[in-house]
């Protein structure tokens, strides 16, 4: 969208999350434009799904199911929905959402916060599958009992509605969540998710940059063994590397640049940790060409995005797409997928 400069400001006058839920808005009153077109050189397959390019929007965007249609006629080779969680939850009390506009980067603290999952599946429902691949992201609700079990009930409830199902235990914002990532909790919930799923659509996890050599072999070794089609590295960071805007020391998920170092040494431990046996997408300060180009020889095969749209706009993917295009023939590379992991 080549008038986004304009927009902008008008955008960042507004508070974060008021800015965020007029630019949904404005979405749902646009025609849905053309998905992208399958390209040789770009496309991929991953867990059996064909995807017509790498790049993906991340979660947190779309968070009820709203604009899927409307974010895949930006150029985005797929989608990811939600984060959905089985009760409809307020969130984090605001403001819970920030721009760190010197740095490019956002901070969050807004805690699942959705219409729950009945509600987006209302929408979902009535999707056409040939419009794109949609992915949706699942939570467990802040005050649940058992967040075991509200992960395997979300499996059950929208399995039938997803192209790929995302179990995400690695948001920062809903206390205690990221202990699902310890060696015996993960292994306990991708037995349950597992046995929720069926025969139903392949599920990724979604992990934390913020872990140690041995968390990253737990959760590579847990993946592998029950039978996992995807690690999605990583989620938002609570480090703090050097920032200089405002809002730097509120607390919260840091994504956009300042986290792009981190999520890549992130993939690139996934990566020798699964040897290659486990697709692996990555998100995390991606915001041109060179930073997807970067993922894909560390060993992704896809790629996601979200705080760079805040600042670059929705016409990125397909400027990301086009740049990644470049480098592959330029690096001598007739697909994506020949350049996989090359520089692992």
């Amino acid at each position: 969208m080549a008038l986004y400069p304009l927009f902008r400001p008008f955008a960042f006058a507004l508070d974060a999350e008021r800015a965020h839920r007029w630019t949904i808005a404005t979405l749902k009153a646009l025609p849905a434009g053309r998905p992208a077109e399958l390209d040789p050189a770009l496309a991929v397959t991953v867990a059996g799904l064909n995807f017509p390019n790498p790049v993906g929007l991340a979660a947190g965007f779309d968070k009820d199911a709203e604009v899927w249609r409307q974010m895949l006629g930006f150029g985005f080779g797929f989608v990811e929905v939600g984060t959905l969680t089985p009760q409809p939850q307020q969130g984090n009390p605001k403001p819970r959402l920030f721009r760190l506009a010197a740095d490019e980067a956002v901070i969050n603290r807004m805690g699942f916060n959705n219409q729950g999952q009945a509600a987006a599946a209302l929408r979902l429902a009535k999707r056409d599958r040939n419009a794109g691949i949609v992915g949706i992201n699942l939570g467990a609700n802040k005050d649940s009992a058992d967040r075991i079990a509200d992960y395997a009930a979300g499996v059950r409830a929208m399995r039938g509605l997803a192209d790929y199902l995302t179990i995400n235990i690695s948001s920062p914002n809903t206390p205690g969540l990221r202990a699902l990532q310890d060696k015996g909790a993960l292994d306990e919930l991708l037995a349950a998710v597992i046995e929720a799923r069926g025969a139903g659509p392949p599920l990724f996890l979604k992990v934390a940059p913020d872990l140690q050599p041995a968390d990253v072999d737990d959760i590579a070794r847990a993946a592998i063994d029950r039978g996992m089609d995807a690690l999605i590295v990583a989620n938002t960071t609570l480090s703090r590397p050097m920032l200089s805007s405002p809002h730097r020391e509120e607390a919260g998920g840091l994504s956009g640049a300042p986290l792009k170092a981190l999520a890549l040494q992130r993939l690139r431990d996934f990566r020798a940790a699964t040897g290659g046996q486990l697709p692996l997408i990555a998100a995390g300060g991606i915001a041109s060409g060179a930073d997807a180009w970067a993922r894909i020889k560390a060993g992704a095969s896809l790629v996601q995005l979200y705080s760079a749209l805040v600042y670059r706009g929705p016409s990125l993917a397909r400027r990301i797409n086009r740049e990644l295009k470049d480098l592959l023939a330029r690096a001598g590379f007739a697909t994506v997928a020949e350049a996989v992991g090359t520089a692992a």
